[in-house]
């Protein structure tokens, strides 16, 4: 299935008033999980506009040491997605605590960085941007239009760059899991 860029949704969406953010509940991890899914999938232009602005803003101050940070960062999380495949405890370990996993790559890429002398440039060229991304995801709450979206996407209809990366992280939003797995046998 080809993959597909997801619209740009509209910037009085991504950033509503107030009565659109609320505090996750820190008690229910799934439930988080998938408020956190749900928006990393519906807002992923958005969020990749939001990105692109900071890494080009950070890459004109320090181009050098700005594709230094992404050329390592690429490595170490294709490195760990590899293993993570390849390894029956870190594939457990990735599904069971997500956040650290995601967490041990930012600091294997930043222990990297750090031989090299490009720790500032790593903070906030790399790590800012996602910490934005993270921030807004936990606390903006989902609309009938974001869960229909992503409804679309987690069955298998269509594949969009955050789903691709999101399956390699194998973070999809728990409910639809079983549905894709039914859809993908029936096609076989």
């Amino acid at each position: 299935m080809d993959v597909q860029v997801a619209p740009l949704r509209a910037w009085g969406d991504f950033f509503p008033g107030s009565d659109r953010f609320g505090r996750p509940d820190f008690k229910d991890i799934s439930k988080w999980n998938n408020r956190v899914v749900s928006n990393l999938l519906y807002y992923q232009t958005n969020y990749l506009v939001l990105a692109a602005a900071v890494i080009c803003l950070v890459g004109f101050l320090s181009p050098l040491n700005m594709i230094l940070g992404a050329m390592v960062v690429i490595l170490v999380f294709l490195a760990f997605v590899w293993t993570s495949h390849n390894k029956d405890f870190v594939r457990k370990f990735k599904k069971q605590y997500p956040t650290l996993f995601v967490m041990s790559i930012m600091l294997s890429s930043y222990f990297v960085i750090s031989t090299f002398g490009g720790v500032m440039v790593f903070v906030f060229g790399i790590t800012f941007p996602l910490l934005l991304m993270f921030i807004h995801a936990s606390l903006r709450l989902r609309n009938i239009k974001n869960k229909l979206e992503n409804k679309s996407e987690a069955i298998g209809l269509k594949k969009t760059p955050m789903g691709v990366v999101l399956d390699a992280l194998e973070q999809q939003e728990e409910n639809f899991g079983k549905i894709a797995d039914f859809i993908s046998k029936v096609k076989e």
